[in-house]
């Protein structure tokens, strides 16, 4: 048994209800591993199991859904890995906020010789997001149009770089104008400021009147519904969050000919059949331009800013944890 320190909450609420403190862990157990994580990726789905909106197994738990680190001791029954090992994860069991931890040989993923712990453990999230949207939610094909709102953030730049690597034209939403040429910079073609709805009109006309292919929101709020209006049909849109408000009520006569998807990264991951092809891919392509960078860094102690940053919207790219 060591000591490890770990980011948890006792109840559900603000970023304030967030501790930092030691907590003993055993060896690992039968087809377990333990790892001593250099990184922590902190993501937005991180602050709707804080405030409750998605449950966790009980209370008092860790946060935290995806990390890299080296494998420093390996349970009965464990024959893929070795202590030395970098490994990165995403994914559950929720408990990534904590230098060391132990997980499922199961979630655990070897990283390349060509990727550093850091972008392995900053992208795999939302990596394997942006893998599950391209490709199993809609297979984007070249001269598609997607539209990407919150196109400076972490998912928004990796979807944006994902997708003109598939020769797609992309636009991309921002909330503030130093936003743009964050977004530019990851690959948007066409950069919009969302600051009131003519938004809608500008991605109509940027896509040729028709509407996107594909659109993923994340934002919720009246901008799912103003979306829907600007998907073509037979199109997709793909709703993953609610970081502006909650989602509203669809009424199924408004979706009109395309299609809406609901899709979670957490059930994508939970496939065995999905989630190892999924993440060997996608760190297969990090080296080549695909990784977002690092937008801020946080000690683990200072798990409390970090949400509080993410949460209001002042980071860009990714956001990590430092042990």
């Amino acid at each position: 048994m060591i000591v490890a320190y770990v980011v948890q909450i006792k109840k559900t609420g603000g970023a304030e209800v967030l501790a930092y403190l030691e907590k003993d862990l055993a060896a690992p157990g039968e087809g377990e591993v333990q790892i001593r994580q250099s990184v922590i990726g902190v993501n937005f789905v991180d602050i709707y199991f804080r405030l409750g909106m998605y449950p966790l197994p009980s209370l008092p738990h860790v946060l935290g859904l995806e990390g890299a680190g080296v494998v420093v001791a390996v349970g009965a029954g464990v024959s893929d890995f070795s202590p030395g090992d970098r490994v990165a994860y995403a994914g559950l069991p929720v408990g990534g906020y904590a230098d060391f931890r132990n997980l499922p040989a199961g979630r655990l993923v070897k990283i390349p010789d060509n990727v550093t712990d850091r972008v392995a453990g900053s992208n795999m999230l939302r990596g394997l997001t942006a893998h599950m949207l391209l490709n199993k939610i809609y297979p984007l094909q070249p001269g598609d149009y997607l539209l990407v709102h919150s196109a400076a953030g972490g998912l928004g730049q990796m979807l944006a770089r994902w997708a003109k690597m598939l020769g797609a034209n992309v636009i991309g939403t921002v909330s503030s104008e130093p936003k743009i040429e964050v977004a530019k910079a990851a690959g948007v073609d066409h950069v919009i400021l969302r600051k009131n709805n003519s938004w809608v009109a500008q991605v109509k006309e940027l896509s040729g009147g028709q509407g996107v292919h594909f659109a993923y929101d994340g934002i919720g709020a009246d901008v799912l519904h103003q979306t829907m209006g600007v998907v073509r049909p037979f199109g997709v849109l793909a709703s993953l969050g609610q970081a502006g408000g909650a989602i509203p009520a669809v009424d199924v006569h408004d979706i009109r000919c395309i299609s809406l998807s609901r899709p979670s990264v957490i059930a994508y991951s939970l496939d065995p059949a999905l989630y190892r092809p999924a993440a060997e891919d996608l760190l297969a392509r990090l080296p080549s331009g695909l990784a977002n960078p690092v937008g801020a860094e946080y000690a683990l102690a200072d798990a409390t800013q970090a949400h509080e940053d993410l949460e209001a919207g002042r980071t860009t790219g990714s956001v990590v944890l430092v042990p």
